[in-house]
């Protein structure tokens, strides 16, 4: 109960709190997720309410929006909530500035994890970019199919007058000049390459990874994912921003399990408890029942589970208060854990057992 008190009275906690769970429990190799979440919500009169976009229904949508911050634990396959910032609209600053200043405010705490942010492809613009440059951090997402990149001239100095020449020429991504990538790994369904580009749109040189998958009907699919980290392993840049979706899997877990989109409120101060109240608890279930399991053991992790296992044992405690059942004799104990894991309440057994 401390912990969401302190929620309430400290807007800073969450990150705080968050931040010293994920460092202790997690496997200690993290990035830094960065992704607006639609949040449903009717009326006018609430801070920050107007028209978002919702992945889910494909269109903007009348409601709030939160911009999630999460450390993505890579080889647990797993996300943990860090904070979720409202946004508000505002006429004199457009929306990646916003998000870029959100981050921008907890730089200490996100590099204290990592320095490497995640975001997708929409993230990929100059003005974000250089934001996340100022901060000592990096950024890994995707850019668009058509990006206009150029090749880096690697010929050697010539002595004659003026500068030398920087590019060579357009990067056709369809037809890619496999002499000057670099072969990462190819399987039945992708072929990998990279190497050092120059970004037009970014206006700096990136460390690029082009992979093409190959698909049933044969017409094969070319994605181009970068990091403004030149130094950067290409195989680690494919597994930050893949490892990036499990933010989803929080807001989903939010949504369906613990009351992220059922506030009422019309204060800004609530309506930020109630958003990280609610992603909090996600990451206090998983580190109780999902981290304590040994890795090679554990199955994905489901908030239904655990809220179905904590039901039970509502239920089960309910029982014995009603049918005067002493809870610590051996049967008793032996039953309790058996009907705590089950996944639908096994209420005739019992009955028949308090008979």
């Amino acid at each position: 109960d401390w912990i969401f008190i302190r929620l309430c009275v400290n807007r800073d906690f969450s990150c705080i709190f968050n931040k010293e769970l994920t460092l202790s429990q997690g496997s200690g190799r993290y990035a830094i997720a960065f992704d607006p979440s639609y949040v449903s919500k009717s009326g006018k009169k609430t801070p920050g309410v107007g028209w978002y976009w919702s992945g889910c229904a494909g269109k903007a949508k009348w409601g709030l929006e939160i911009g999630g911050l999460a450390a993505i634990d890579i080889d647990n396959h797993t996300a943990f909530h860090l904070e979720a910032v409202q946004t508000i609209n505002s006429d004199d600053q457009s929306l990646s500035d916003w998000y870029a200043e959100v981050i921008s405010e907890r730089k200490d705490t996100l590099k204290s994890i990592s320095k490497y942010l995640v975001a997708d492809a929409w993230f990929s613009k100059k003005s974000f970019v250089d934001q996340i440059i100022s901060l000592d951090m990096h950024l890994v997402s995707r850019l668009r199919d058509d990006a206009d990149l150029r090749y880096l001239s690697k010929a050697p100095l010539t002595g004659k007058r003026g500068r030398p020449r920087k590019y060579t020429g357009k990067i056709d991504t369809s037809n890619i000049d496999r002499d000057y990538f670099t072969f990462i790994s190819e399987d039945k369904e992708s072929l990998i390459y990279a190497t050092e580009v120059y970004s037009k749109a970014l206006k700096r040189n990136i460390l690029l990874v082009h992979v093409t998958y190959s698909k049933e009907n044969g017409k094969d699919t070319r994605k181009l994912y970068f990091s403004t980290d030149i130094s950067m392993n290409p195989g680690d840049v494919l597994l930050y921003y893949r490892s990036r979706f499990q933010i989803e899997f929080l807001y989903r877990d939010g949504k369906q399990h613990t009351g992220l989109n059922d506030s009422q409120a019309r204060s800004e101060n609530k309506l930020h408890f109630q958003f990280n109240a609610s992603l909090t608890s996600i990451n206090i279930a998983k580190a109780i029942h999902w981290l304590s399991i040994p890795i090679k053991e554990r199955e994905a992790f489901s908030m239904a589970d655990i809220k179905t296992m904590n039901h039970n044992i509502l239920m089960m405690n309910r029982f014995f208060d009603v049918f005067g059942i002493y809870p610590y004799s051996a049967k008793t104990i032996n039953m309790s854990e058996n009907l705590y894991y089950t996944a639908l309440w096994p209420l005739k057994t019992l009955t028949n057992y308090c008979k």
